[in-house]
């Protein structure tokens, strides 16, 4: 099995999952996600057990999931409960959907195909991004965005700042200022993380004034996902004992293309929703052409694949991380 199966990945914005069957793409397996009754959310495998018709064509009725082509009807645990060309026929397990497991958590749908083997993994451990948790931060996600580009270039590309100064001239950094001072990088029981990052940037945030160098600590606590924390400036009206952060979920749709979002846990709760999602999404469209630009589209593991300098410590780090844990999906091993 591979291990990307086994982990959990990001699949839709919850609040957008309702009433109407909705298709999705995870590993490149097809998936509907729908909710019951109860409220409950669901994803199963896009096929019908019968003749393979599409369920996310299909309705929810009676708070179970009915096929568009022949009416059977399944319920919340993929057993099919009614064959109305058969009204008395009793369904065995045969004829049940195939489920996958769910979990909701920081606004999102989460999918994994398959169980872990041995202990099972729990969803990432992310409390500052929780809706109910931390009342001191707000919380705002940004996308979908769909990016014909594999996840880990995403999450390398989240990673980098020696691009600021040119992708993001005039926001995230500047020519005149592209310097990366050395940085330190470890591995942690969950992946790899970054501290001591500084990067000369105009306009850090959407109420910046001034250009200021600004430190970050980024962290990729999955495969696919990764978080970066910005240490409060000089002067800001940062509250005490917490940090400004902002995850980089990634769902890997095939391996050459990924929907992702940004999350953000933010000190703003006087900017609209709007204004601050509006942010993301310049900084997500300046990056978007040139993630879609990069050949070859899947991410290369080989140390000497790709030239390699100081500033590359965290994106080296990264593809070691990917290498020894045996991510086959969206890298070129």
């Amino acid at each position: 099995m591979n291990l990307e199966r086994s982990l959990w990945h990001p699949v839709a914005l919850g609040h957008v999952v309702g009433s109407q069957p909705r298709a999705v793409t995870l590993l490149g397996e097809d998936l509907v996600l729908w909710r019951d009754g109860n409220g409950h959310a669901h994803a199963w495998m896009d096929q019908c057990p019968h003749r393979g018709a599409r369920l996310s064509l299909g309705r929810v009725h009676g708070g179970q999931l009915e096929c568009p082509y022949h009416g059977w009807r399944f319920d919340g645990g993929g057993r099919c409960t009614h064959v109305p060309s058969v009204p008395d026929f009793q369904p065995g397990p045969r004829h049940g959907a195939r489920t996958f497991d769910t979990r909701e958590a920081y606004g999102m749908l989460w999918v994994r195909l398959a169980a872990p083997e041995g202990e099972p993994q729990p969803i990432h451990q992310l409390p500052v991004f929780a809706a109910e948790a931390e009342p001191r931060l707000r919380k705002t996600t940004s996308g979908p965005y769909l990016v014909a580009a594999s996840a880990p270039r995403i999450i390398e590309n989240f990673l980098d700042m020696a691009h600021f100064g040119y992708v993001h001239e005039g926001w995230l950094g500047s020519r005149e200022r592209p310097e990366i001072p050395p940085y330190e990088v470890q591995a942690t029981p969950h992946g790899v993380r970054a501290t001591g990052c500084l990067a000369w940037q105009p306009r850090s945030s959407i109420h910046a004034a001034s250009g200021a160098q600004v430190e970050y600590t980024y962290e990729v606590t999955a495969p696919y996902m990764a978080v970066l924390t910005k240490v409060p400036e000089a002067g800001s009206t940062a509250i005490e004992g917490m940090n400004e952060s902002i995850a980089m979920f990634v769902c890997p749709v095939t391996e050459e293309s990924s929907v992702a979002w940004t999350r953000m846990a933010m000190n703003d709760f006087d900017s609209p929703d709007a204004r601050l999602i509006d942010f993301q999404n310049t900084i997500f469209g300046q990056d978007q052409p040139v993630l879609e630009s990069q050949r070859p589209k899947r991410l290369p593991l080989a140390p000497a694949a790709e030239a390699h300098c100081a500033a590359d410590r965290m994106s080296a780090a990264y593809r070691r991380y990917l290498r020894e844990s045996g991510i086959t999906f969206g890298v070129i091993p």
